[in-house]
Formats: structure tokens, sequence, C-alpha cells
């Protein structure tokens, strides 16, 4: 059927007009195509690594059962460095350093519990490393470490542990009243049905009296 004259006017000005903005649409649709595959690929990227970190933390939970050293030694590395941006990283390294306290190895609890203060982006996770950490190096009595340990740490989160473990390294640095304000920091900081609540008015409780001034 031939075309009116209208209707091919109409058909040479969208020619017209697809010669002058063909390219940059079809640039745009590829891009835009282009970034949604990609935002696909990365989402599956991550469920699988997920699926295979979860894995392999299973295998860490039976090595550690098993008391098996040096799976765990391995199981807990490939999760710190090859799973580490999945929550099942930061979850390892927790596990595992506190499997290397029990079984002595506090150097390797330290590099476990400082790679979680350095890599992970989750406050309350990385906030019980520290509290961990100050207390492994508060074995140790490297003191002025662990306090800087806990004066990284933020104010709002675990805030009751951390006044707790600042306590007990001012306690250990025979600072008496500088201890007794941590612990009452702490307490003030425990709401009633806190766990460590009890225990730290015990400890409060058992530091000396404080030296009465003339």
């Amino acid at each position: 059927m031939a075309y009116d004259l209208q209707e091919q006017e109409q058909i040479d000005e969208l020619k017209a007009w697809w010669e002058k903005y063909g390219n940059l649409i079809l640039t745009v649709l590829t891009i835009v195509l282009l970034g949604f595959a990609a935002f696909n690929g990365w989402r599956w990227y991550q469920r699988d690594q997920a699926e295979q970190a979860a894995g392999v933390y299973a295998e860490l939970g039976r090595a550690m059962t098993a008391r098996e050293t040096e799976r765990v030694n391995t199981l807990s590395t490939a999760l710190t460095d090859k799973y580490g941006r999945t929550a099942y990283g930061p979850m390892a390294a927790l596990q595992a350093a506190r499997w290397y306290v029990e079984s002595g190895d506090a150097a390797a609890a330290r590099a476990r519990l400082q790679w979680v203060v350095e890599h992970s982006d989750q406050a309350e996770i990385v906030a019980i490393a520290r509290v961990r950490l100050a207390g492994v190096l508060l074995d140790e009595k490297n003191y002025e470490e662990a306090l800087k340990v806990l004066d990284g740490a933020a104010a709002t989160v675990h805030a009751t542990a951390i006044a707790d473990r600042r306590g007990d390294i001012l306690f250990a640095q025979n600072k008496i009243d500088e201890a007794r304000v941590a612990y009452r920091d702490a307490l003030a900081k425990a709401d009633a049905q806190h766990p460590l609540r009890q225990l730290i008015q015990l400890k409060l409780d058992a530091l000396p009296a404080a030296a009465v001034t003339s």
C-alpha cells in the first residue's frame, strides 16, 4: 500500500530523528542492560560465596570439636582470606580466636581478633572482638595496648562489656580508684537484666575501700 504524503513525511521525520539520536539511545540501553546484568551477577556471586562459606564454617566447627589444630588453621584462614566479605568471615575469626585462647595459642587468637577489628563492617562484632582482644592483652600484661584497643571501640555498642574490661585492666595495674570508676560506669550502662551486672557488682564490692583523705 502506498503511503500518502503526510504519512511519508512522518516516516521521513522518524528516520531523521533516529539517525540523529539512534546511536545514543542504543548506547544508553546497552549501559542499562549491562548494569542490570552486572547487578544480578553480583547478587548471584554473593549468594554463591555465602553458601560456600557456610559449608566451610560448618567444617571449622567440626574441626574445633575434634581438636584438629591444622584443619582449624586452614579453615579459619580460608574463611577470612577467601570469604572475609561474607558474614561467616568475622564469625569464624571470633570462634577460632576463642579456640586458640583455650588451646593456649595467644598469638593466633590476637591475629584473628585483630583481623575482625580491621575488616568487619559490623559494629557489634567489632566491639566483641575489641573486648576479647583486650582480654588477651590483659592476660599477657600488655595493659597499655589493651586500653588502646578499648579506646577505639564505638561508644554505644557493648558499652557495658567495654567498661567492665577497662575496669579489669585498671585493677590489674593496681589503679584501684580508676578501676572503681570503670566498674561503676559499667553498672550504669547495664540494665537490670544484663548478664554481666551481677559479676560487675561483685568485682566492684571486692575492691579495697577508697583511701580517706584528711
